[in-house]
């Protein structure tokens, strides 16, 4: 009864707030703090133009055989990919395939075996087998196409598509094309499960239509779903009647607001407050919970304080550690971040780290620490793909399952899709973590102009070897009679001084005139040569 009551206690103190920062138009943040802490941190610019979650009519304007997708127009500037793993069955009708008939009765379509490349996925149905058509028999340019964007733009990579749709809300989302009632994987208590199963199929959904319950609605009653399932009904025939009247490409629906959004998908009874620090704002966001979150209303207050409200709750200096390469932690030692282009590694440093014990115990407490900040650096900074963690390595075969469990619970607050794998025989464990839009350092940074993005430059020695190697091609021109460098200062000083004889004698064999100039402002690695010739007309080097 004490430990319970402990418990309790510990739960009352916790101080989960929300606060959300518009007082500047281009940019619209929010952070979820508890006890003091970021845990969770959004933000979207309106440059950017985020439209992860919206629905297109889009128009098929290539295909690609090779890699069994087709590319989308679908009214943005940029076209969409849309692989065959991700058309939904009923446009198999277009190839004249039956997504009711498995594939020895496809009327003569039966899909040919030389075409079993990636958009030949196997399906089971009663033990028949079903195979996806090839997309050139579903597809062809010209084509209109329902689709919504699942991933943004990466690079040079255009936005994933799908036409596979779901329309989140509150407590369910719509999927047109299930057909069926479901319950979110993570509702993992059976009774739970079968109970809201039961409420969906008593609110009897129109036929074709398919509903799943969010974990936002465990324990909600009947009302309330069917409060959310009438108002996704209507939502959807809204975009029916759009896309019945409407030429593609075209947009059909937008996904809320990050603060429409944040607020829907976060608050729930664990929220304490939350503050907002524009009235514009404020408006929307009462408006919203009156009308989808009444209980949560009275939580809602409009901050109008003289201190920017990031400043008060000292949220900025948190913000910018998340730009670091290097964590500190708090009882000691650190964990350091390097995002490269095929994946994240993250390695766990025990620095000053001290606990009394052998250094088996040592290290397993220091990796137990660096779990739950790992799982919450990679939702701050919104990092995705593959995940490589080297933690400090350990022998016992108990501690590395314990540090498995760790991460995977300081994960299962992450609304991003998450795969852990076991930790393998040289101490790593391997996880992705669903990638939906470029990282949040990605959002704010560009490459160096400099380094390329490198984060290192050549140094003084290395330019001029570089430079006299363009001295000697010069030398070998006879048209060529005088040359102009230009370089930084650094580089300018180390070839009057160390490399100036060199220079010297590439001016008798050449016979031409050498100048090194530097001017303030030029980067580490600027190198400008400009050769002329007698008549003072510039020479390509």
């Amino acid at each position: 009864m004490a430990k319970g009551q402990t418990i309790k206690q510990m739960e009352k103190i916790m101080k989960k707030e929300m606060i959300i920062n518009v007082s500047q138009p281009e940019e619209c943040r929010v952070a979820v703090i508890e006890d003091g802490q970021l845990e969770e941190l959004y933000v979207e610019r309106a440059s950017q133009g985020n439209c992860v979650g919206n629905i297109y009519k889009g128009k098929v304007v290539n295909l690609e055989q090779g890699i069994q997708a087709v590319f989308v127009d679908f009214g943005i500037g940029r076209n969409g990919f849309l692989h065959i793993s991700d058309v939904e069955p009923q446009y198999y009708r277009q190839g004249g395939f039956d997504p009711n008939k498995p594939i020895d009765q496809q009327n003569g379509k039966k899909p040919d075996a030389r075409r079993s490349g990636r958009g030949q996925r196997r399906h089971f149905n009663g033990g028949r087998p079903r195979v996806k058509p090839p997309i050139q028999d579903i597809f062809k340019k010209g084509d209109e196409v329902l689709v919504q964007v699942i991933k943004e733009g990466i690079g040079n990579k255009g936005p994933t598509l799908s036409t596979y749709l779901s329309i989140p809300g509150r407590y369910l989302v719509l999927m047109p094309s299930l057909g069926r009632v479901g319950v979110s994987r993570k509702i993992e208590d059976d009774k739970a499960r079968r109970k809201l199963r039961d409420i969906l199929v008593d609110l009897d959904p129109p036929k074709g239509l398919g509903f799943i319950v969010r974990t936002a609605g465990l324990g909600k009653n009947r009302k309330d779903l069917s409060r959310d399932m009438a108002y996704l009904i209507r939502l959807w025939k809204a975009i029916v009647r759009r896309v019945k009247k409407t030429q593609a490409p075209v947009d059909i629906y937008e996904e809320s607001d990050i603060i429409i959004r944040t607020m829907r998908d976060t608050v729930n009874s664990d929220m304490d407050s939350i503050y907002i620090d524009q009235k514009a704002a404020y408006e929307r966001a009462k408006n919203f919970l009156e009308m989808i979150m009444p209980r949560f209303v009275d939580r809602l207050h409009y901050y109008g304080g003289k201190q920017p409200i990031f400043h008060k709750y000292q949220l900025d200096q948190e913000i910018a550690k998340i730009y670091k390469r290097e964590v500190k932690l708090r009882e000691g030692g650190s964990i350091v971040i390097d995002p490269t282009e095929a994946l994240v590694a993250i390695d766990v440093n025990s620095g000053n780290f001290r606990t009394e014990g052998s250094a088996e115990v040592a290290a397993y407490k220091m990796n137990l620490q660096a779990a739950k900040e790992i799982a919450r650096q990679l939702r701050l900074r919104d990092l995705g793909g593959v995940i490589v963690n080297d933690f400090i390595d350990m022998r016992m075969e108990k501690h590395r399952r314990g540090v498995e469990r760790a991460l995977k619970d300081a994960m299962d607050r992450d609304r991003a899709r998450t795969k852990i794998l076991r930790t393998s025989p040289f101490g790593l464990i391997e996880m992705t973590r669903q990638r939906i839009r470029p990282s949040l350092k990605r959002s704010v940074y560009d490459d160096c102009p400099c380094c390329s993005g490198r984060g290192l430059v050549k140094t003084a020695e290395s330019m001029a070897i570089e430079v006299i190697r363009k001295l000697m091609i010069a030398s070998r021109k006879k048209e060529i009679t005088r040359v102009t460098v230009t370089v930084h200062e650094a580089v300018a000083a180390y070839l009057k001084s160390k490399k100036r004889t060199e220079i010297m004698d590439l001016e008798e064999i050449g016979d031409m005139a050498v100048e090194v100039l530097s001017t303030d402002g030029l980067y580490p690695e600027h190198l400008e040569l400009e050769g002329r010739n007698k008549k003072g007309k510039s020479v390509r080097i």
